[in-house]
């Protein structure tokens, strides 16, 4: 049966060690968290374990994730065989973009409609790495998957989004109607 999974990825380097995000492509993965809603866990993948990762992402009836199109998802494209673009997606940074004509951040949104928030920032991860502190690494990117699956559920329930202003620290209430599309089991 197909999986509908939740993603996301950290980095061994950023874009200013590459040249910028035209150059996405150089940017390496050092760990991939992921939930699977088939398995109902949270499943762990260092670097040199993608072949692990791989049938998991092929099984999946959709990828479920924050910024997923426009970071995750092209960064892991070069350590596959299959077309990672051609699954059906929900990034939630563009839903949330759609719906309220701005980009907001996973930690913001999460910690205004959930009550919970990131535990470090991307070069935190970077870091982590470098140590070699996996364990760290693991949960910093499993907490980041958290907040995505719960903030995905959230919305996917009440159908909306808080998003505070920027300035002013207002709340908005702003309707979003997620787009899911699943793979029909029939086309693998």
């Amino acid at each position: 049966m197909k999986d509908k999974i939740v993603i996301d990825i950290e980095t061994k380097n950023t874009f200013a060690d590459v040249g910028g995000q035209e150059f996405i492509h150089k940017l390496e993965a050092s760990f991939v968290g992921v939930y699977s809603y088939n398995q109902d866990k949270y499943l762990s993948f260092k670097e040199g374990e993608w072949d692990k990762l791989a049938p998991i992402l092929q099984n999946a009836s959709m990828i479920v994730g924050f910024s997923i199109n426009r970071f995750d998802l092209p960064v892991l494209a070069k350590y596959f065989n299959f077309n990672l673009m051609a699954f059906p997606r929900l990034d939630l940074l563009e839903e949330v973009e759609m719906a309220y004509g701005n980009r907001v951040g996973l930690d913001i949104l999460a910690q205004t409609n959930l009550g919970i928030g990131k535990t470090h920032h991307g070069l935190d991860a970077i870091r982590f790495y470098q140590e070699g502190n996996w364990a760290e690494l693991e949960s910093y990117c499993l907490q980041d998957v958290k907040v995505t699956k719960d903030l995905y559920e959230f919305v996917k329930k009440n159908n909306f989004l808080h998003i505070p202003r920027r300035y002013s620290g207002e709340l908005i209430k702003v309707s979003i109607n997620l787009r899911e599309i699943s793979m029909p089991a029939t086309l693998f």
